[in-house]
Formats: structure tokens, sequence, C-alpha cells
């Protein structure tokens, strides 16, 4: 069984920074795509961000562009995200997700193309 851990949240200041971290466990598995989404109170599960493994193409959800930055290190096999500049709004469960089809997600993102899943890690900005 595949398992994606994640870690790197906390409660910071609104204009602050923070970087997620998120590694595969168990058994072994190819994730051509690993993403970040994150679940607001009173909102669906929403896209952040998204890398592709091989290529380290990128992908943002509006609300985050110029502020967020996924990466990958090929070496750890570890994904981040590292989030300036952030806001109250941003508040939420972020969870880390991976696809083991080779084919990209679509442009919307939904939480249903992602098969793998983190436990989710808390993130508090404070106005």
């Amino acid at each position: 069984q595949v398992q994606l851990v994640e870690s790197g949240g906390g409660l910071v200041q609104a204009g602050g920074s923070l970087t997620l971290s998120c590694a595969p466990s168990g058994r072994s598995l190819t994730m051509y795509t690993m993403g970040w989404l994150r679940h607001a109170p009173g909102k669906g599960r929403q896209f952040v961000a998204r890398i592709r493994w091989n290529s380290g193409t990128t992908y943002y959800a509006d609300s985050v562009k110029g502020r967020f930055t996924i990466s990958r290190d090929n070496a750890k096999n570890t994904v981040y995200l590292r989030m300036n500049s952030l806001r109250p709004e941003d508040t939420a469960v972020y969870y880390c997700a991976g696809r083991s089809i080779v084919t990209p997600p679509t442009s919307s993102n939904t939480p249903a193309e992602y098969a793998y899943w983190g436990q989710g890690t808390q993130v508090t900005v404070s106005s």
C-alpha cells in the first residue's frame, strides 16, 4: 500500500511563509503527477498546484500564482510546496496527492483525478 506523508503545516501570520513537504512511503509506485489540494471550512477540496515528476512542469490555481511554488527533489523522492505572502483565506487543511497514471490531470484538477492521498496538514494564517 502506498501512503503519502506530509509535514510542515502550522500557524503563521498574514504575509508569512511556510513550506510543506510530502514523501511516499510503503510500496514503491511511480507517481507521474504530484499535487497539493486544500480543504477550507465550508468549501470543497480545491486544487492548489501540481507538478509532473519527470519534466518538472508545474500548474497553479489562479489564487496562488506568484505566491506558491511547487517543486520536487528526485534524490529525496519528496515534493514541496513553498507558500509565501500567506493570507487568511489560505487557511485550510492541505493534502498531498499522487497520480500514478501517465496522462496528466485535466485542467479542472478535480480531487477524483488523484488516487493517492496524504493525511492532511493544517495551515492556519492569522490576520
